[in-house]
């Protein structure tokens, strides 16, 4: 599905898995804007496009808008909100070595924690793509018809 999705967030699952990892010696962190460089840098070369940026954007609010999942003190997987509009989710990734282990389950269900605990009812989640089964079996997430581009309509490249 090309476009956006929207997420109820009083339904969401409480349980975001932080312990399930912590098993598996990976701890999900709040990002500190100290650690900037290091995050947009990680992002950017395992990533690459714009999320760099939407990255910096999540880094630049206090408290930090964005989490981190840490094996060691090695960044594995990020997520951010509020970076690319106000009560939008993403961008988020997880290292190709760590997937399927429930790390991006667990970032995307903390950023929407937090965004509820923060006032939202609801949150968008920008250009789901092939994504969009993950988010609609993890939280619920609806498409939203008619919303491609939407907000990335001004994007000046990819």
């Amino acid at each position: 599905m090309k476009g956006d999705m929207l997420v109820r967030l009083w339904n969401i699952p409480e349980d975001t898995g932080e312990r399930a990892l912590a098993a598996q010696g990976i701890s999900i962190k709040r990002a500190l804007s100290a650690n900037r460089d290091a995050v947009v840098r990680y992002v950017s070369e395992t990533f690459g496009g714009g999320w760099g940026g939407e990255c910096s954007a999540a880094l630049s609010q206090t408290p930090t808008a964005c989490y981190l999942a840490v094996s060691g003190r090695k960044i594995i997987g990020f997520a951010c909100f509020n970076a690319t509009a106000p009560d939008f989710f993403g961008p988020t990734g997880v290292s190709p070595e760590f997937r399927g282990r429930g790390v991006g389950k667990t970032l995307f269900l903390k950023c929407l924690h937090t965004m509820r605990e923060m006032g939202y009812v609801y949150t968008v989640i920008g250009d789901t793509d092939e994504a969009s089964p993950f988010y609609e079996k993890t939280a619920g997430a609806i498409p939203i018809p008619d919303s491609y581009p939407g907000v990335y309509k001004n994007l000046i490249s990819k």
